[in-house]
């Protein structure tokens, strides 16, 4: 692969990656608080103190899982709570600017994020196929494996700090949450969290492996007969739906490692290792609690990596045609 095919790769993954993330933003924060051992926030009962809005958020819960919330000592109905009446707890009690704490790490972190990853994704798959058969399982799989690894490494103080703001009831900004983060526990403090996210490689390898597989097989499958240097229309509209479904089978496979992570990112020392941490919520909340915002993260996978592959794919293509590589004569 030339430097000119690299930096194509750098520049698609990082605009799909933002696209995804604007897009998504709200669901994503609604995902992380109930991901969270103290949910979205479910205010006291109506009995208790309270503004007249989250006194009547408070009237729309079951009397008995407010009560149940009230003994447990956090937000644990939450978790039964729909997608939409989340959203709308967050903006009665907190305003519409809170569906999007953590969007300036977020977007400071995709960028580089998805750039890193689909660059050492596509390098290591160049050099994996001169090496052994090309296209293979085994190619996308290492090649995913690999290309996870780097970005995990690379950005995780990015998305630790994104989650503190997600999770965080005030309105801090990033510089005073990274200054508070720094006080605590130092430098080591940023990669709290930062094992379960490696163990969260499973998932990137799953997503691409069958995204590449799909993929594969739509063109292949085409009656037209086009070459497969040209892309057309439907050729993007295939990208998008292979990506979903890929992620989609992905994250539900792996999804146990986005709540151990998230809980590893919050204050407290109650949770500090990955196993530990999978144990303390199962024991405690069940198997429910290792799947609490899966609901939410598949609504958000769905769009966000429909979005950020056809994006990807699109931005790919035009780069390549406008500066003539032959990169997709190679694949």
């Amino acid at each position: 692969m030339s430097q000119r095919d690299t930096a194509i790769h750098l520049v698609a993954g990082g605009l799909a990656g933002t696209a995804g993330a604007v897009v998504t933003c709200p669901l994503e924060v609604v995902k992380t608080r109930l991901q969270s051992s103290k949910g979205v926030g479910i205010p006291q009962p109506p009995s208790h103190s309270g503004t007249a809005s989250t006194r009547k958020v408070c009237s729309k819960i079951p009397k008995h899982q407010v009560q149940q919330c009230a003994r447990a000592g956090h937000a644990r109905t939450t978790s039964r709570m729909s997608l939409i009446q989340c959203i709308r707890h967050i903006v009665q009690t907190e305003g519409p600017r809170a569906l999007f704490k953590g969007l300036g790490p977020n977007l400071v972190g995709v960028a580089p994020s998805r750039a890193i990853y689909f660059c050492t994704y596509s390098q290591a798959k160049a050099i994996l196929n001169q090496h052994i058969p090309p296209d293979t399982p085994i190619v996308h799989l290492s090649a995913a494996s690999a290309a996870g690894f780097m970005s995990c490494t690379m950005t995780n103080p990015i998305w630790f700090v994104k989650t503190r703001l997600q999770l965080d009831g005030q309105n801090i900004t990033a510089l005073q949450c990274i200054k508070r983060i720094y006080a605590k526990t130092g430098i080591k403090g940023f990669y709290k969290g930062i094992t379960a996210s490696y163990m969260g490689i499973s998932e990137t390898v799953v997503h691409f492996v069958l995204y590449e597989g799909v993929k594969a097989r739509l063109i292949a499958a085409r009656s037209d007969g086009s070459p497969s240097d040209t892309r057309s229309p439907r050729d993007f509209v295939e990208f998008m739906g292979a990506g979903a479904f890929s992620k989609t089978v992905a994250s539900c496979i792996a999804y146990p490692h986005e709540v151990a992570r998230t809980r590893l990112r919050e204050e407290g020392d109650k949770y500090r290792k990955f196993w530990q941490t999978l144990h303390t919520v199962w024991a405690e909340e069940g198997y429910r609690g290792v799947y609490r915002g899966l609901g939410t993260q598949l609504v958000r996978q769905i769009p966000n990596t429909a979005i950020m592959m056809s994006t990807y794919e699109a931005v790919v293509y035009l780069l390549t045609t406008h500066f003539n590589s032959s990169f997709y004569e190679n694949t």
